[in-house]
């Protein structure tokens, strides 16, 4: 048996769908993305949306058309995964890392005013395992000191917090499609916008600068013609991938369904074993009643589960849990190693172990186990008897 922690589900109308493209005129560049875009644009409620090659890709535009530059701070959370901080690394920015919170492990909000200093322009908050971050309190500090806001709501689509969805107070939201993603196109990521002017830079430096707009250009020689008005990069998805996600994306709601239900089984379940603490914030307080009939009213506040971690009371046993599992066929994971403890992040700002307490402590409990709407009955009971059935 093999059980990853997380993985694409893919039907018969996501082939139909990406198969329709490679028949067709176009495989890049072509009508399928702007229609993946204002499909994932109009389920958000914004006005734009920009799709690129990868989540990566789109952490690196969105850093740099909100004004990132070189010695400009950005602050973020060492929990995370490396494209967090790389996007801003890429324009010369220095990363500034917050401790987390231990209630959801999102970045502490009532530690971020202290790590904020003159060079300070962006906040880069991340919504961990599909539970949104704090953006209310966010955006308040944001506005006290004029700096901006970029979401990474990798782990998030479609979570929401007191009413608010990932992409309505941020002024850019990133997504990714990663296959073990809520939603795929093998890879891809997205940027989520109201502002016009980041919208229309975006789409240039998704395209090395180049525009064939002509209401944009300053010379109009021909049908023929475009200007490179800027710098910018191929970070184009195709229309292959973004076929996938139009499918995918209208089965969105059913996988966050799946999600919910998946994660209160584990919730139910695990509560007996006192060698494990399971989420504090996800319980039922955060589930409304009419998520599991239909997501048509949006709910309130929901919880996306990207992953669902657990935390090992006692570290000294995680590495033989993990190996355990694996050994069982069970492929689960850890999220993630804190980035200031990466040699990189060492050499080249002077961070080192014991500088963010709890987020080195989360890391050496951690474990994601599997969460992903195709993992049946069985699976999960194997799972769940394979947890029951460790021993130290």
């Amino acid at each position: 048996m093999y059980i990853p922690y997380g993985k694409q589900c893919i039907d018969e109308k996501d082939i139909e769908s990406v198969i329709n493209v490679l028949k067709s005129d176009y495989l890049t560049q072509g009508p399928k993305i702007r229609e993946f875009e204002e499909k994932v644009a109009n389920y958000h409620g914004v006005k734009y949306a920009v799709a690129l090659s990868n989540g990566t890709a789109a952490l690196h535009a969105a850093y740099k058309v909100i004004g990132l530059d070189v010695d400009d701070e950005f602050i973020t959370t060492p929990i995370t995964f490396a494209a967090t901080s790389n996007g801003g690394l890429y324009l010369g920015g220095k990363p500034v890392f917050v401790d987390i919170d231990k209630s959801d492990y999102n970045i502490d909000v009532t530690k971020i005013e202290e790590k904020i200093t003159s060079r300070t322009k962006v906040i880069t908050p991340v919504s961990y395992a599909g539970f949104p971050v704090n953006m209310e309190e966010i955006k308040k500090i944001a506005n006290k000191y004029n700096l901006k806001i970029i979401h990474d709501a990798a782990h998030a689509i479609g979570a929401r917090r007191n009413g608010y969805s990932v992409s309505d107070i941020a002024d850019m939201t990133v997504l990714s499609f990663h296959p073990v993603k809520h939603i795929t196109c093998g890879e891809g990521g997205m940027i989520l916008t109201n502002n016009e002017e980041y919208y229309k830079k975006l789409l240039l430096f998704r395209t090395h600068g180049i525009t064939k707009n002509i209401d944009e250009m300053e010379a109009k020689d021909g049908p023929w013609y475009y200007e490179m008005q800027e710098l910018g990069y191929n970070y184009r998805i195709t229309d292959i991938q973004c076929a996938l996600g139009i499918t995918q994306m209208e089965k969105l709601n059913g996988f966050l369904c799946k999600r919910n239900k998946i994660a209160e089984f584990y919730d139910k379940n695990l509560i007996k074993m006192d060698w494990i603490t399971t989420p504090k914030y996800f319980n039922k307080d955060w589930i409304d009643t009419p998520l599991y009939s239909n997501l048509h009213k949006k709910p309130n506040n929901l919880c996306s589960y990207h992953i669902y971690p657990i935390l090992i009371k006692n570290k000294s046993n995680r590495r033989a849990f993990v190996e355990y599992m694996r050994s069982s066929g069970i492929y689960v994971q850890v999220h993630y190693i804190p980035l200031h403890l990466m040699p990189y992040y060492k050499k080249h700002f002077g961070y080192k172990a014991g500088d963010f307490p709890i987020a080195e402590d989360f890391y050496e409990r951690e474990v994601s186990i599997p969460i992903y709407p195709d993992l049946t009955e069985q699976e999960l009971n194997y799972i769940l008897n394979k947890i029951y059935t460790f021993k130290f």
